[in-house]
C-alpha cells in the first residue's frame, strides 16, 4: 500500500511598505518613479554574474555574484545527475556525520558561520541541542566557535565536549567543520588549532579517525586547504569562486551542517529559487526585492532613516536579523556611506528600545518580520480554577492563543508608530519553514547587491575588515 505524502506549502511571503507611506515623506507613487532605476541596477545585478562568468572583473575589483543563480544550479545538477551533484556530496557526508557522532562543532567567522547559525535557529527546535538524541531523531548537537578570541567561551565549550578517558559511546563522540576560505582568519585558524588537539586526544591519537571527523570547508587554494591534505580528510568541500563569505549561506557553508542536524536543504534552495524567478521576472511594482530596495533607499534619503531596525515577531529569527546585520554593513558601509543595520526581537525588545523607536530620533525605518502561522499546536490560556480567583486579572483572556495575543501586540505597536509618523513596513511569512526561510535569504541577498548598485557602491569586498587584520598581526609579530 503507498502512501500518499501531501505536498509541502510553497506560499510566497509578501512585502507591504503600505505603513510608511502613511507615515508620510516618501509615497507609492515616488517608489514607482524610482521603477526604472530599480530596473537598472536589477540589469546591472544580473550583468555583474554574466561578467564573472566571462571573466571580466576590472583589475582590482571585487566580484562575487555567483551566489546569485547558486540555488538553481545547485537543484539543476542534483535533479539532472544526482549522484555526481554537490547536493548529493554534501547530504551523504551530513548523513556519514550524524550516524558517527552527537555534537557537531562549526568553526567559522562572520558570513562562514553566521547563515549557518540563522539556518539552525529558524528551522530546528528552538531547544534542539536540549533534547535527548531520540528526540532529535538521531541527529547531532550544533555548537559554534572560532568567531571570537574569548578564553572562557572556547574553554567552556572544552569542557563540555570533554577530554580522554570519557569512552567511545556514540553519545560523547564529536567532529568538527571548519569554514574558512582561505584559511588565514586568525580567530578561526587557531580554533582549529585548539580543537584539532582536543579531537585527537578524544580519539586516542588515532590519525585516521581525527580526519574522518573533520570536515573543512574552504576555497581550493590556501592554509585551510594545506591543512585539509596534510590531516588527510576524506570531505573537504568547496567555497565556490565568486561567492564572498557573507553571500555562502547556499554553499556547503550553510548546506552540510543544516542538512546534518535535520534540514531538508532541497527545501531550502528550492525557496531560494523561487524568490529568484520572481527577481528576475516581477515588474518593479510586484517584486518583493526591488520595493524594499526603494522603500528602503527613499525612506533614508528622504526622511533620514540611516537606522533599519528588522523587527522580528519570532524568537526563531533573531539570528537571521544578526546575519542580515553582517550582510547589510559590509556590502554597503563604505565611501562614508551605507545605513546601519539593526536587529530586535518583539515584544522582548520593546520593553528595552520601545521607548526611543516611539519617541527618539527619526532616523529608523522598522521593517517587521510577521509570520503568519506557528509550526506547532497554538497554545492558549488556561484557567487556574481552584488555584486562584484571578488575582491576574486574565481571567476574561481565557482561551486566547498565544499568536492571538502576538497579532494584537504587532497590530497595536504599529498602530501607535502610525500615530506618531513612525515609518514601518512588513515582510510577511507564511510560516517558518525551509522553504520560506530560502526565500527571504534570498531576497535580502538580492536586495543588498541591487541597492549597491542603484547607489553607486561596490557590495562586494570588505576593505575596511583587512586594517584591523594587519594591526593585529602586527602586534603579534612584531
Amino acid at each position: 500500500m503507498s502512501v500518499v505524502r501531501p505536498k509541502p506549502p510553497e506560499d510566497p511571503l509578501h512585502y507591504d511598505p503600505a505603513a510608511v507611506f502613511a507615515a508620510g515623506g516618501i509615497s507609492a507613487a515616488d517608489v514607482a518613479a524610482l521603477g526604472p532605476r530599480l530596473d537598472a541596477a536589477r540589469a546591472e545585478s544580473l550583468a555583474d554574474l554574466d561578467r564573472w562568468r566571462d571573466g571580466g572583473a576590472r583589475p582590482g575589483e571585487a566580484l562575487d555574484p555567483a551566489f546569485i543563480d547558486l540555488p538553481d544550479r545547485l537543484l539543476a545538477a542534483y535533479h539532472a545527475d544526482r549522484a555526481q551533484s554537490e547536493l548529493f556530496a554534501i547530504l551523504t557526508t551530513a548523513r556519514r556525520l550524524r550516524e558517527a557522532v552527537d555534537r557537531v562543532v562549526v568553526l567559522g567567522i562572520g558570513g562562514s558561520y553566521m547563515g549557518t547559525r540563522a539556518l539552525f535557529e529558524a528551522c530546528c527546535h528552538p531547544f534542539h541541542n536540549e533534547l535527548p538524541r531520540g528526540e532529535r531523531g538521531g541527529r547531532p548537537r550544533l555548537s559554534f566557535e572560532g568567531f571570537n578570541i574569548d578564553n572562557d567561551s572556547a574553554q567552556g565549550l572544552l569542557d563540555l565536549l570533554g577530554g580522554p578517558g570519557r569512552g567511545d559511546d556514540l553519545l560523547h563522540r564529536w567532529a568538527v567543520l571548519v569554514v574558512s576560505k582561505s584559511g588565514g582568519t586568525l580567530e578561526t585558524a587557531v580554533a582549529t588549532r585548539l580543537f584539532l588537539r582536543a579531537l585527537l586526544d578524544a580519539v586516542g591519537g588515532d590519525r585516521r579517525r581525527l580526519a574522518e571527523l573533520v570536515v573543512p570547508i574552504t576555497g581550493k587554494t590556501g592554509r585551510l586547504a594545506d591543512l585539509a591534505k596534510a590531516i588527510g580528510c576524506p570531505d573537504v568541500f568547496d567555497i565556490p569562486d565568486g561567492v564572498g563569505g557573507r553571500f555562502s549561506v547556499f554553499t556547503a557553508v550553510g548546506l552540510l551542517p543544516a542538512a546534518t542536524v535535520g534540514i531538508d536543504v532541497v527545501r531550502l534552495l528550492e525557496g531560494a529559487a523561487a524568490m529568484n524567478r520572481r527577481f528576475r521576472e516581477a515588474p518593479a511594482a510586484e517584486n518583493p526585492v526591488l520595493r524594499f530596495v526603494g522603500v528602503s533607499h527613499l525612506a533614508e534619503e528622504r526622511m533620514g532613516a540611516s537606522i533599519r531596525v528588522l523587527s522580528s515577531w519570532s524568537n526563531r529569527l533573531e539570528a537571521v536579523g544578526l546575519w542580515y546585520d553582517q550582510l547589510l554593513s559590509e556590502s554597503l558601509g563604505k565611501a562614508g556611506k551605507g545605513a546601519t543595520p539593526l536587529t530586535t526581537v518583539t515584544t522582548r525588545d520593546l520593553h528595552s528600545r520601545g521607548q526611543q523607536h516611539q519617541e527618539g530620533r527619526r532616523d529608523k525605518l522598522i521593517t517587521n518580520l510577521i509570520v503568519g502561522e506557528p509550526r506547532r499546536d497554538r497554545l492558549t490560556l488556561p484557567a487556574l480554577g481552584s488555584i486562584a480567583a484571578d488575582e491576574d486579572r486574565l481571567d476574561d483572556l481565557v482561551g486566547k492563543s498565544w499568536p492571538d495575543m502576538l497579532a494584537a501586540a504587532a497590530a497595536g505597536t504599529n498602530e501607535a508608530y502610525a500615530q506618531d509618523k513612525r515609518p514601518t513596513a512588513d515582510i510577511i511569512l507564511p510560516r517558518i519553514d525551509e522553504h520560506t526561510v530560502g526565500q527571504l535569504l534570498q531576497m535580502l541577498l538580492l536586495a543588498t547587491v541591487v541597492e549597491g548598485r542603484l547607489v553607486g557602491t561596490n557590495p562586494y569586498g570588505q576593505p575596511g575588515v583587512e586594517a584591523y587584520k594587519q594591526l593585529m598581526m602586527r602586534r603579534l609579530r612584531p
